[in-house]
């Protein structure tokens, strides 16, 4: 989960990709009585620009199981999303930062697995919850 900016520019490599599985700690799914099952997919690209910063575009992919928000029967979701994040080799409140040697991608993919999730799990798109009149 690392791009080693230093290397890469030594070997004149200013873009690349990476793919790599990731396993999230068990409390990053926000949604109540569900839970990300296996592995998130992560794959991207890089690019090191002229002032050592360093554009990340990723993707991210993985399962969410549990209950549903409305009704609570068995459901799961395939959540995935895209980002672009801009690394930059000193301290800046709107970028990622890194040390100017290596870039660790575990933040933003955590920051992304937070951002991609909905704040309700279905069963379907059009579930109206518990049906409080069936006998």
């Amino acid at each position: 989960m690392k791009i080693e900016v230093k290397k890469l520019n030594a070997l004149g490599k200013y873009t690349g990709g990476f793919e790599f599985d990731y396993e999230p700690s068990s409390d990053m799914c926000l949604i109540p009585l569900c839970k990300i099952e296996g592995s998130v997919h992560v794959k991207g690209k890089y690019e090191i620009y002229d002032d050592d910063a360093v554009g990340v575009d990723f993707g991210i992919k993985y399962r969410v199981v549990g209950q549903c928000s409305y009704c609570l029967k068995e459901t799961a979701a395939e959540i995935g999303q895209n980002f672009e994040i801009l690394f930059v080799p000193e301290d800046d409140p709107d970028n990622y930062s890194y040390d100017g040697i290596s870039i660790n991608l575990k933040t933003a993919v955590d920051d992304a697995i937070l951002f991609s999730q909905p704040n309700v799990l279905l069963c379907r798109e059009d579930c109206t919850g518990i049906d409080v009149n069936n006998k």
